[in-house]
C-alpha cells in the first residue's frame, strides 16, 4: 500500500495503519463494548478527514477542470455565465422522492404537481475530454402522475445590468435522455409587478442544442428590470432519464440595421 507522503517510512506507516483497522473490522463483533465506543469515536474523526480528503482529490483529479467558465460564446458577448451546479460540487450531491420547490444548490429549484414524487435529481461529474463542464445534473423521473415537470435556474444579478430590448439571450445545453422528449425554454424576466415570458423548444434533434430569446418583441421596461430566470419544462418524462451535461447563458447586443 502506498503511502500518503515519499519514502519507505510513510508506506510502513500506512501499512501498518491500514492492518490495525483490518483487523478491528474484522473483531468488531466480538470486541469489549468500551474498546469498541472508543475505536468508533476515532474511526468517526479519521472517515470525516479521509471523506473531505477524497471529496477535494476526485475534484482536482478528474477533468473537467472545477469552476470552469470557459465555453464558446458570441464574440460580442457582454455578459456570460455557467452556473454553480455545473462548474463545482455542491453540499448535497441529490435527492429522491424529490418534493416541488426543493431546490439543488443555490440556483436550481424543481417544480411538479405529482401527488406521489418518483424523481431523483443528482449532481455528476462529467469525466469526458470533450465535457467543459466540470458537471452535469441528471433527472429520473419513474411514474409520473402529474400535469407539468419544470427546472427554473436563477440567474445572477449582472444578467439583469443594463439588459435592454436589443439585446439577444442564448443558451446552450448538452442533453442526453432514455427515450425522446420534448424540452421547452421558457425565459422569464421581471420588471416591477410584471414578467416577460419568451418560450423555445430546444432543438434536440441537432447537433448543437441553442436557442436565442430577442427581447425585441417583449414589452420590457429597461428601466424597472430586477430579475431573470429560466424554466426548463419537460414534456412526457414518465420512465425517462435526462442528463444535462452542460449549460450556459450569454447576452449581445443585436447588430444594428
Amino acid at each position: 500500500m502506498a503511502g500518503i507522503g515519499d519514502g519507505w517510512m510513510s508506506r510502513a506507516f500506512s501499512a501498518l495503519a491500514l492492518k490495525r483497522w483490518s483487523e478491528a473490522a474484522r473483531m468488531a463483533e466480538t470486541a469489549d463494548l468500551r474498546q469498541l465506543r472508543r475505536q468508533r469515536s476515532v474511526a468517526r474523526r479519521l472517515k470525516d478527514r479521509l471523506d473531505r480528503l477524497i471529496q477535494v482529490a476526485d475534484g482536482r483529479l478528474a477533468l473537467p477542470v472545477l469552476g470552469n467558465q470557459s465555453f464558446p460564446r458570441p464574440h460580442d458577448a457582454d455578459w456570460a455565465w455557467r452556473p454553480e451546479l455545473w462548474c463545482g460540487p455542491l453540499a448535497v450531491a441529490g435527492m429522491s422522492s424529490v418534493q416541488s420547490q426543493s431546490r439543488l444548490g443555490r440556483e436550481v429549484t424543481l417544480f411538479h404537481d405529482c401527488a406521489h414524487s418518483e424523481i431523483t435529481l443528482r449532481q455528476l461529474r462529467n469525466t469526458r475530454e470533450a465535457d467543459l463542464a466540470a458537471y452535469g445534473l441528471r433527472l429520473d423521473v419513474f411514474k409520473f402522475d402529474g400535469s407539468y415537470l419544470s427546472l427554473a435556474i436563477d440567474l445572477p444579478e449582472a444578467s439583469c445590468d443594463g439588459l435592454k430590448r436589443k439585446h439577444l439571450i442564448r443558451i446552450d445545453t448538452i442533453v442526453e435522455m432514455e427515450k425522446p422528449l420534448e424540452i421547452f425554454a421558457r425565459l422569464n424576466i421581471r420588471h416591477g409587478p410584471n414578467t416577460e415570458q419568451i418560450v423555445r423548444e430546444l432543438p434536440l434533434h441537432e447537433e448543437e442544442i441553442r436557442v436565442e430569446f430577442d427581447l425585441a418583441y417583449t414589452k420590457l421596461n429597461e428601466k424597472r428590470v430586477d430579475r431573470m430566470w429560466l424554466d426548463l419544462i419537460f414534456e412526457g418524462p414518465e420512465m425517462n432519464q435526462v442528463i444535462l451535461r452542460d449549460l450556459t447563458f450569454s447576452r449581445r447586443p443585436r447588430a444594428e440595421m
